[in-house]
């Protein structure tokens, strides 16, 4: 069976930073395949295009454009915060706001973001808000486990949520993070083609 839209997908891959030789950043292993119902929207819309046709059992290859993947670096991501409003209780965390960590954090609309601390002084906190894949050219290698027509229940769960097999090891995202926020990926790192 080839790939098409309402087909559960299931597949292996090792995704590198711009092509094969590039720095691993995660994979999906066949204990552990990366499993979604396909055109469904949870995947990066390129990702899921160039995965379209290809019958179980058979190898892909894709590369995907900073742009095609989690976007060109926004500069305008990147803002500095008062200090303050990270003070809870008359404290500031500095276990949890600290350079290098992740803080997940809300807009004023009520949208859900991670931030990255870059840097911290008296009286300000800068974080990066981009997807941490952001600016990156991804290389995805793997192997088509299994193409089945979906069941009536995955197709209804996925349009109610959820998203790529996060938060349950689905597409290499470990059991602390999930993907509702954008930050699908093993080690802050995203990835796993999730568009999520």
């Amino acid at each position: 069976m080839k790939i098409g839209k309402n087909k559960m997908v299931s597949l292996t891959y090792d995704l590198h930073y711009d092509d094969v030789e590039g720095d691993l950043i995660e994979q999906a292993t066949s204990e552990k395949p990366l499993s979604f119902v396909f055109g469904a929207g949870l995947m990066l819309p390129k990702f899921e295009t160039l995965l379209e046709g290809i019958e179980a059992g058979n190898p892909f290859e894709i590369s995907l454009a900073d742009v095609d993947a989690y976007g060109e670096l926004d500069e305008n991501a990147i803002v500095d915060l008062p200090k303050h409003l990270f003070i809870i209780d008359g404290e500031f965390d500095n276990e949890i706001v600290a350079i290098g960590n992740s803080v997940p954090m809300m807009s004023t609309s009520g949208q859900r973001l991670n931030g990255l601390v870059m840097d911290i002084t008296d009286d300000i906190v800068k974080m990066d808000f981009n997807h941490p894949l952001a600016g990156e050219n991804l290389f995805f290698k793997g192997q088509i486990l299994e193409v089945r027509e979906a069941t009536d229940e995955e197709i209804a769960a996925t349009l109610g949520g959820g998203g790529c097999g996060c938060g349950s090891g689905g597409c290499g995202c470990g059991d602390e993070e999930g993907c509702a926020d954008g930050s699908c990926g093993t080690e802050g790192k995203g990835g796993c083609g999730c568009g999520c």
